[in-house]
């Protein structure tokens, strides 16, 4: 099975997106690399824990779906050159640098996982 490097996934997120808001927190997500689709998102996890995939989504266009109902008729689509908002309930981020790991699963390609590190941007 082939595999994409966790350092070429980290080029999908948006530098300086990470912020917190009334909700939690949110970071962006574009697409550079080639459109794709998952039918299974992984917890994200902020600092080493993990979030329950009910609390987390991904904004689109302005339509937001929970991690939780990925499947394989709903699936997670990155779009090429298509920016996505990624939120998390429920989470409240201090000052200084924090590391968020983010994952899914695409068919043929079976688990990708990446992470990175920023410190949190104005809200």
């Amino acid at each position: 099975m082939v595999s994409v490097p966790g350092f070429l996934l980290r080029r999908l997120y948006v530098k300086q997106s990470l912020r917190n808001t009334e909700r939690g927190i949110e970071f962006e997500l574009r697409n550079r690399l080639g459109s794709g689709y998952a039918h299974t998102m992984l917890p994200l996890t902020v600092d080493g824990e993990e979030l329950p995939l009910e609390g987390s989504y991904f904004v689109v266009d302005g339509n937001e779906t929970a991690f939780s109902m990925v499947s394989k008729t709903r699936t997670f689509t990155l779009a090429m050159n298509k920016s996505i908002t990624i939120q998390a309930d429920g989470v409240r981020l201090e000052p200084g640098p924090h590391k968020i790991g983010m994952g899914f699963e695409v068919p043929g390609l079976g688990a990708m996982r990446f992470d990175f590190t920023d410190v949190v941007g104005p809200s």
